[in-house]
């Protein structure tokens, strides 16, 4: 064993100093001549960025029901002091949490995540340098689980990230992470893309991340993901952990979907994204085959909008998109990312299959239509639908909603507290298919179904892709 180690060292050795490998080997592993080529750093880069990610904490007041003492659950108890412990008081209790967040403009417009700031009656920022800020949120995006949040600087500017393309982002390439994971202050982690185009993580509506192994754990949400330009390619959303800590499979949102929730946050404009008014599907091994391909690759268009923009560039059910703007698309999930990031207003560029042909069309990009018009109202009256509040579905509205712009009908969006329609279970996103073998198509046509009070009730309802009915009697 003795003499094998020493064999190896000398080998080693040798390999250093070129004599093992000839030139080549003498050529990589140069004595370093210069400072600077010993002393690598990522400080500078550290340096210049740091200051523009923020701590965010958030408060928000939680009400408790139930008793206090775990003395109120046990039967023993309960023979004696029966059941009318149990209806104490909700009790009130404040909810601390902690998250991350990048300053995307020097006059203090800061991205962090949805779920940092969720349900939060006061957040409050803290700068690198200590300095604190109330922040005021002007979107909620749960959607792509994005918030943009705002504080008043008094006129003053603040570091900032500029936004990068994350389209120029490719696997390999070296970011940094950076947040304040566990509380234990700002923390700054590096690594790889380890992958692209991740639609398959079920974490938000828009299902599209970056991956990366820098290590991100609880408290880097909102964080940066950080270019070696200076640049922004991320904003750092979730981990793949058994643990609960980083075993390095972290995800971020994109750049260029964070520039769209952006875009009029300030100003108070609504969020709407473009449209491509078609069903879609991916292409499968076994539609590849089935439709003579030599490999599955895009998504295949089953239907077409009758108002969308699919319609009126010219495609048709069974085409299928292969590219937008030169970026393959792999599946649905990827086609409504290049869709929804695309700037309203301009067109783009798809590349379409037909039987024998290949070729490119340009999708004018708008937002969905509010065709036909919400006409939202609050129902009112003797009947079991009284205090839900209802609106007419378009694809605006279902854009809204995250549902298929292709639905149809009167979705219920709210249901009073107490209400007989909150007793009955009724639900916002629920569909009112028919009232006593009327068929709803319209609020109108509800209102006139409910207008008269009736000794029975057979209500028929929509949900999760269920037909539910429900029968009353008065």
């Amino acid at each position: 064993m003795r003499v094998i180690l020493r064999l190896t060292v000398l080998f080693l050795l040798a390999s250093l100093l070129g004599v093992v490998g000839g030139s080549d080997v003498t050529a990589q592993r140069a004595v370093p001549e210069a400072r600077e080529q010993v002393m690598l750093s990522f400080a500078p880069l550290v340096k210049q960025a740091a200051p523009a990610v923020v701590n965010i904490f958030t408060r928000k007041a939680v009400q408790q029901r139930g008793p206090s003492s775990p003395l109120f659950n046990d039967p023993f108890f309960r023979r004696f002091f029966g059941d009318s412990f149990d209806r104490v008081q909700p009790r009130e209790r404040l909810e601390n949490s902690l998250g991350s967040g990048v300053i995307v403009r020097p006059d203090g417009l800061i991205v962090t995540n949805f779920h940092v700031i969720e349900g939060a009656d006061t957040i409050r920022i803290v700068l690198a340098d200590r300095r604190e800020f109330d922040a005021e949120i002007l979107r909620e995006d749960q959607q792509t689980d994005l918030a943009i949040l705002k504080v008043d600087t008094g006129g003053e500017t603040l570091p900032h990230i500029e936004l990068g393309d994350s389209d120029k982002v490719e696997v390999g390439d070296l970011v940094l992470a950076i947040g304040n994971p566990f509380g234990v202050g700002q923390t700054v982690t590096s690594g790889i893309v380890s992958g692209l185009a991740r639609t398959k993580v079920g974490i938000s509506d828009f299902n599209f991340f970056i991956q990366t192994d820098a290590a991100i754990n609880p408290g880097n949400s909102g964080g940066a993901l950080l270019r070696m330009d200076g640049t922004l390619a991320g904003i750092n959303t979730a981990i793949f952990s058994r643990s609960g800590g980083s075993q390095g499979i972290g995800f971020a949102v994109p750049s260029n979907m964070v520039r769209t929730v952006i875009a009029g946050a300030a100003t108070g404009d609504a969020l709407r994204r473009a449209w491509l008014g078609a069903k879609v599907g991916t292409v499968t091994a076994d539609i590849a085959n089935a439709i003579g391909l030599e490999r599955p690759e895009g998504v295949i268009l089953s239907d077409i909008h009758p108002e969308g923009p699919a319609l009126r560039s010219g495609l048709r059910s069974g085409d299928i998109i292969i590219a937008v703007e030169g970026q393959p698309v792999f599946d649905e999930e990827g086609l409504r990312f290049r869709i929804a990031t695309g700037l309203v207003g301009e067109t783009s560029r798809l590349t379409v299959r037909r039987p024998d042909q290949i070729f490119e069309v340009d999708l004018f990009l708008e937002h969905p239509p509010e065709i036909p018009v919400r006409d939202e109202r609050q129902l009112r009256g003797l009947h079991p639908l009284a205090g839900a509040t209802v609106a007419n579905l378009s694809p605006a509205l279902a854009a809204e909603m995250g549902r298929d712009h292709f639905d149809a009908g009167v979705v219920v969006r709210d249901v009073a507290s107490r209400s007989p329609a909150h007793r009955l279970e009724f639900r916002p996103g629920d569909v009112v298919v028919e009232v006593n073998g009327a068929k709803i198509d319209s609020v109108a046509v509800l209102l006139a179904a409910v207008a008269e009070e009736r000794p029975q009730w057979k209500i028929k309802v929509r949900r999760a892709g269920r037909l539910f009915s429900l029968s009353i009697s008065g």
